[in-house]
């Protein structure tokens, strides 16, 4: 290979691993990996009665959300 394309090579590798630390960057100043949610429902739910009534909780806004969507049904046209 010759040094030109070598250097061209390096230029673009160095150009995105810019862009992807600029994006790295970006999703931790505007919270992307945050995951608070999470971390209060562990801290809630520390006993395992706790942990079970979320667990029941969570299946019933999935079931009552599917039949809200059931319900909204429209074909396409």
């Amino acid at each position: 290979m010759s040094s030109g394309i070598v250097a061209m090579m390096i230029g673009v590798s160095i150009f995105l691993g810019l862009i992807g630390l600029a994006g790295l960057l970006w999703g931790v100043k505007t919270g992307q990996f945050d995951d608070e949610k999470r971390f209060l429902d562990g801290v809630r739910n520390d006993g395992v009665d706790d942990l079970r009534d979320a667990a029941k909780l969570e299946s019933r806004k999935k079931e009552a959300m599917k039949k809200h969507r059931e319900k909204n049904y429209r074909p396409p046209d």
